[in-house]
C-alpha cells in the first residue's frame, strides 16, 4: 500500500469511527478525529458545518437505525485532497444493507476531512 492510499484509508477509516460511535463522549472525540474543526458534512437530508453539528446529524442516523453499523462498500479511492468511496448501513442483527451510498472528502494538510459530500444510492421505500 503507497503512502498515498494509507492517508485516504486512515481517514475514512477515522470517518466510519466517528459514524459507528454511539456513546456521546466517544463520537465527540470521534468527529474531533476525524473532521478539521470548522469541516462540513453534506448529503440529501442534512447540511452541516462544525463538529457539534456533524455529531448531532451522526446521533440522529443512530436514533433512527438502532442496532445498525456503517460499513466500507468497497475500496477508497483518492489523489490529490479528494477520496471516494461507497459505504453501507448494516443491521447488526441480520446483516441487511437496507442503506447505501457513496462519499467524496476533502482532507485538510493534516489529514482531517474538510468536506464530506454525500449521496444515497438505496434507501427504504425506494
Amino acid at each position: 500500500m503507497s503512502a498515498a492510499g494509507s492517508r485516504y484509508e486512515n481517514a475514512v477509516a477515522r470517518y466510519f469511527e466517528a459514524w459507528n460511535a454511539t456513546a456521546r463522549d466517544a463520537l465527540d472525540k470521534a468527529v474531533a478525529a476525524a473532521w478539521s474543526e470548522d469541516g462540513s458534512y453534506t448529503d440529501p437530508l442534512a447540511e452541516v458545518r462544525g463538529h457539534d453539528g456533524i455529531t448531532a446529524v451522526i446521533a440522529a442516523a443512530h436514533e433512527q437505525f438502532p442496532g445498525f453499523s456503517f460499513r466500507l462498500a468497497g475500496p477508497v479511492d483518492g489523489h490529490h485532497d479528494i477520496a471516494r468511496f461507497g459505504w453501507e448501513l448494516v443491521d447488526e442483527a441480520d446483516g441487511t444493507a437496507p442503506v447505501a451510498g457513496f462519499d467524496v472528502i476533502t482532507l485538510d494538510g493534516e489529514d482531517r476531512i474538510r468536506s464530506v459530500h454525500g449521496f444515497l444510492d438505496r434507501v427504504p421505500g425506494q
